[in-house]
């Protein structure tokens, strides 16, 4: 068992004055490997006040210096690359192709993103009436999740680090491994002490704690919808700024003019990338009614192609979910799937054959459904699919902005500029058309009850910053 029980505050790891502790799980294997310490109130307190503590020296550093720090921390963390995403499979599941090329790869990129957007971003401008200054906010708590963790917790860091702000961050108790090993990273690459600090522990204790701190200027929180509105309760007596990305149920909008094959093939592989634990997966599928017979036969096809299995064997496309909860979460809404009436096309309820040990899903289809259907309206968070027909284009997007969601959408159309003009009537924060995939220098975000705000490139680091206007006095 490692022991991960301690924090890192004001540059130095401390023992906790919380007194729980939490094992964490494999999921591939259901045995703890670690034991984390559960902070409270004290503990945050603590981090918050080596936070605020430094700001004010953090925050006057040169662009030059930040830029400094930045490319210290690429160079610290390519060296445990290859580490971090052992950790990431290790404490959520994810292949070790996934994790090294997708999970702990997207750090750098946020890293780097955020060292080009410094030569972007205007920090003062002369306006002629007023001089217009950016300044950074404050002391910013970080609540992160477990289903893309480095990810999640870099395109925060990275952003806040940039724009000159100070920082607490709460990973997830789930998967906290990674965490420990980025504030290593950050340590060695010499962030000023009480720049950046950690501390473990549960939402309702250490995240509702940092979310109503006084001297916490910000919180940025990634999570579920409904853990994110006791964010922002927590925040409101404060008045303190609150950017969350939070839940989504993506449409896919498969046009008649596109590729159907490959569309569909593509649609499903999508799904259960990351064993559909992903916040912006292509979870609605919707097809011509007339060509449902055709996408049910191409997607029964491409779930059959997908590996479930031990994360670091080759050859795995999938392994498992992060929990036993979520695991059984699943479950319920698989069976909620048959008993409302979708067609089940590929997978179902329980285990996989021959991987009874482990949190493993079987790859699931579900074909003729409809949108008021429990498993199109909420977020399952597994390789789930629910295929629904529509009748016309107008039906399609109707269907797809039918949702209390807005993260992502997508659309395949044999003409770029035709899945251009119906992106434009998604109400959704990303539109990837055509397959296209992730641009880190893009913002992300989404509408309606996915969040408010903007993460990763320039936006990323704009949402750090507060807007001053400095007035001239007339001639």
């Amino acid at each position: 068992m490692r022991d991960l029980a301690k924090f890192y505050i004001d540059g130095k790891w401390t023992e906790p004055h919380g007194r729980g502790r939490l094992n964490v799980i494999n999921p591939a294997n259901e045995e703890a490997f670690a034991v984390i310490a559960l902070g409270d109130e004290t503990d945050v307190d603590r981090a918050v006040k080596a936070a605020r503590a430094a700001f004010d020296a953090f925050s006057a550093t040169s662009i030059a210096d930040r830029k400094a720090l930045l490319q210290r921390i690429i160079e610290e963390y390519l060296k445990r690359n290859e580490e971090m995403a052992r950790a990431i499979t290790e404490e959520m599941g994810a292949p070790k192709g996934l994790a090294l090329h997708a999970q702990s790869a997207s750090s750098l990129g946020h890293f780097q993103t955020a060292l080009a957007a410094l030569d972007e971003i205007k920090f003062e401008e002369d306006k002629g009436t007023h001089w217009l200054v950016r300044e950074p906010i404050g002391v910013c708590a970080m609540i992160t999740p477990w289903n893309w963790p480095m990810n999640q917790i870099s395109c925060k860091v990275a952003p806040a680090l940039a724009a000159g702000c100070t920082m607490v961050l709460k990973p997830s108790e789930i998967a906290p491994l990674s965490a420990h090993i980025f504030a290593e990273i950050l340590d060695s690459a010499g962030a000023p002490k009480g720049v950046f600090n950690l501390v473990d522990g549960t939402g309702p204790e250490v995240g509702a704690a940092l979310s109503r701190h006084p001297e916490v200027d910000m919180v940025s929180f990634t999570g579920s919808t409904r853990a994110g509105v006791e964010v922002a309760k927590n925040a409101a007596p404060t008045v303190k700024r609150v950017a969350q990305e939070l839940g989504g149920k993506s449409a896919n909008i498969i046009l008649d003019d596109a590729d159907f094959k490959k569309a569909v093939s593509r649609g499903v592989a999508a799904m259960m990338n990351n064993s559909g634990q992903s916040c912006n997966a292509p979870s609605r599928m919707l097809v011509p009614a007339d060509r449902m017979d055709e996408a049910i036969a191409i997607a029964k096809e491409a779930a059959a192609k997908v590996k479930v299995g031990d994360p670091n064997a080759d050859g795995t496309v999938i392994g498992p979910v992060v929990s036993d909860a979520q695991w059984n979460k699943i479950q319920g809404l698989i069976k909620k799937g048959i008993e409302e009436g979708a067609e089940l096309v590929a997978g179902g309820p329980g285990k996989p054959d021959g991987l009874e040990r482990g949190y493993y899903v079987k790859p699931t289809v579900f074909a003729r459904a409809t949108n008021q259907m429990t498993i199109a309206r909420e977020e399952i968070f597994g390789p789930v699919l629910t295929i629904i027909p529509y009748k016309d284009e107008d039906d399609a997007v109707a269907i797809a902005n039918d949702t209390p969601y807005g993260l992502s959408g997508y659309v395949y159309s044999g003409d770029i500029n035709h899945a251009r003009k119906v992106a434009r009537r998604i109400r959704a924060g990303n539109i990837h058309l055509n397959g296209a995939g992730v641009d880190m220098t893009a913002p992300f975000g989404g509408y309606k009850q996915s969040g408010n705000g903007r993460e990763w490139g320039t936006a990323g680091v704009e949402e750090f910053l507060e807007t001053k206007a400095v007035l001239k006095p007339a001639q």
